[in-house]
């Protein structure tokens, strides 16, 4: 669905490239997650990709069109939430959607949008009267409102709470499902491993981790389980080498005869694959 190319941009105020020379691809009806710490260029490379910015050095091709050569029907196959809202704060919600769905061709159906989000019944209140977490939801209605065949979304569950926060979620995998391509970039590590096919780090300008979850996981993993169990009046936790067949048969010995408690892998997070790999904490990480 997009093709970045040898892409380096730099800012006219700045001494050294923002983006140097990086190449991925998002492909056709996949959910590709974009990580990095901030001012690594996650939101510079957005917006190149979306035509926000350019002055760039490199090619970025959509559907196999170089995207500086498309018309404005490039935006009638985009949708974008972008993580600070932005509507009119005077207008209801319903005008909101309505006015931003007429620079459309295509058209959804707002209400049913709306209803999905849990925002219909509020659909004449102003924007001003709006919480952050309504503000988000409804973000992604009009992300949706032209119909897209591909989205770019900028931390869509920051600031919801569960219940809500997996509504958008399942909405993501039913666009998906339905054949719909998503870029997204998030600091909710969970949001990531539940939603994405494939993965791309950038640190200080540079890819340097492009791989699907699994895989990662695997990788940067430890190959071992753990075991706790019942051991007369005392609770004992082992770890087994995967890899060594007398710890997997003492494993499988202990399975048999003790009382388990609960087992699992050396699987990694998602979250300690991020650090490994940028050498940042998520939490000392803010915003672009």
């Amino acid at each position: 669905m997009f093709e970045v190319n040898n892409l380096s941009f730099k800012y006219p105020k700045n001494t050294n490239n923002t983006i140097k020379d990086i190449s991925f691809n998002i492909k056709k009806g996949e959910i590709f997650g974009f990580l990095g710490p901030s001012g690594a260029g996650k939101s510079t490379t957005q917006k190149l990709m979306l035509r926000l910015l350019t002055g760039g050095v490199g090619v970025i091709r959509y559907d196999g069109e170089n995207i500086l050569e498309l018309g404005q029907n490039f935006y009638e196959d985009i949708g974008v939430s972008f993580e600070m809202p932005i509507h009119f704060t005077k207008m209801s919600a319903l005008e909101n959607m309505m006015f931003f769905q007429s620079l459309y061709k295509n058209k959804a159906d707002i209400k049913e949008l709306m209803t999905r989000v849990g925002l219909w019944e509020d659909k004449d209140k102003l924007i001003s009267e709006y919480s952050k977490g309504m503000k988000i939801r409804l973000n992604i209605v009009r992300a949706l409102i032209n119909k897209p065949k591909m989205l770019f979304l900028d931390e869509p569950t920051n600031g919801l709470d569960p219940k809500n926060s997996m509504i958008l979620k399942d909405m993501i995998r039913e666009f998906r499902n339905a054949g719909g391509t998503v870029f997204i970039t998030s600091h909710i590590m969970a949001d990531i491993e539940q939603l994405c096919d494939r993965v791309g780090f950038i640190v200080d300008g540079k890819i340097v981790e492009l791989s699907n979850t699994k895989k990662l996981k695997l990788d940067y993993g430890e190959k071992t389980i753990q075991v706790e169990y019942k051991e007369k009046e005392n609770t004992v936790e082992k770890a087994f080498d995967m890899n060594k067949k007398s710890e997997m048969d003492s494993l499988s010995k202990i399975i048999k005869e003790k009382e388990i408690i609960r087992i699992h892998s050396g699987e990694t997070t998602l979250e300690e694959i991020f650090i490994k790999v940028t050498g940042v904490n998520l939490k000392d990480s803010k915003e672009e």
